[in-house]
């Protein structure tokens, strides 16, 4: 495959990825991988984005960072609001700068939302209106997320049948877009999409889920020992709150919550691995009707270094060898 830097990017140039559910193991593979072929990896995950959130968003160490060059990782403060059209600016940006001067991205991660921006194209839409999101907020407080999604409803039922009442960021923004232009979000998007500049080369790993939530499990509480409870107490002296976009990382509010005398340790502890569980769950669901190229299975107790090699084969049938 010829990656030869051009002026302008060729929409139908080949990106590779590697994609899955959390505690997947994406990262060490995706490490392993790049190393090797000199290719820069391109950051798809919506929680690493952010500063000061560390342990538990399992972002990619020091070691593993000094070793293959990240983009999109730590770029924004957990104060701040970060839009998936600002992450597909930034990480399209990112993909063709390396395009240009001859490397290759390797996009890895795990939010759907991100890896469709980058797949299909994301509409520009409005930007974001604190006053009405806090609005939307304290309504479904006071009356539930089956109540906001009952609202998005009426303005908007193409949308409401296809973001669940539970994902409530999806349903605040689709009745804020609709408040802002007085179109349904759905009608924006079908008229103004932005097309994809990229053709994405997915690989996806999977487990048996017994094994995946087991992973999660063992790997929140390895969290811990790592000191994930001193960096949300650091985060909660900065003033962490539901005020912030980033408060909504699993385990980070549930310890939160635990620091302010809300539950036990233990509790939040359990509460913290039963939503990432959670979590991994949707992911799978979103992962089931995604355009994964081709998945890789990996076995109990495979070595990351045996999966980085079968993953290796996949990219190289595709002509993604170098």
């Amino acid at each position: 495959m010829n990656w030869r830097a051009t002026n302008e990017t060729n929409p139908g140039i080949l990106v590779p990825g590697i994609v899955g559910p959390t505690a997947v193991g994406k990262t060490g593979i995706a490490v392993t991988i790049a190393e090797a072929r000199g290719w820069e990896i391109v950051s798809a995950d919506s929680r690493q984005v952010y500063k000061l959130l560390d342990i538990g968003t399992a972002k990619p160490t020091p070691a593993e960072r000094s070793r293959v060059m990240h983009h999109l990782v730590d770029i924004v403060p957990p104060w701040e609001a970060y839009s998936c059209g600002t992450y597909r600016r930034q990480a399209t940006a990112a993909m063709e700068g390396l395009l240009v001067v001859g490397k290759v991205p390797l996009v890895v991660g795990g939010s759907g939302l991100y890896l469709r921006a980058l797949e299909r194209g994301l509409f520009d839409g409005p930007e974001r209106d604190e006053s009405i999101r806090s609005e939307l907020r304290a309504s479904a407080e006071r009356g539930g997320r089956d109540s906001l999604h009952e609202m998005l409803a009426k303005v908007d039922p193409v949308s409401a049948k296809r973001i669940h009442p539970r994902d409530t960021e999806r349903v605040i923004r689709a009745i804020e877009v609709y408040r802002i232009t007085g179109k349904p979000i759905s009608e924006l998007q079908r008229d103004s999409s932005v097309p994809p500049r990229f053709k994405l080369f997915l690989v996806g790993l999977r487990r048996p889920r017994e094994s995946l939530y087991r992973l999660i499990n063992e790997r929140f509480d390895r969290m811990l020992e790592a000191g994930l409870l001193d960096e949300v107490r650091g985060l909660v002296a900065k003033g962490f709150s539901q005020q912030w976009p980033s408060f909504r990382t699993v385990g980070y509010r549930e310890l939160a919550g635990h620091l302010r005398g809300e539950m036990s340790l233990d509790t939040a502890r359990d509460k913290a691995k039963a939503e990432t569980r959670r979590f991994a769950k949707r992911q799978l669901t979103w992962f089931s009707r995604a355009p994964v190229s081709e998945w890789v299975d990996v076995p109990e107790g495979e070595a990351a270094a045996l999966t980085a090699e079968r993953v290796s084969e996949v990219l190289r049938r595709a002509g993604l060898s170098l």
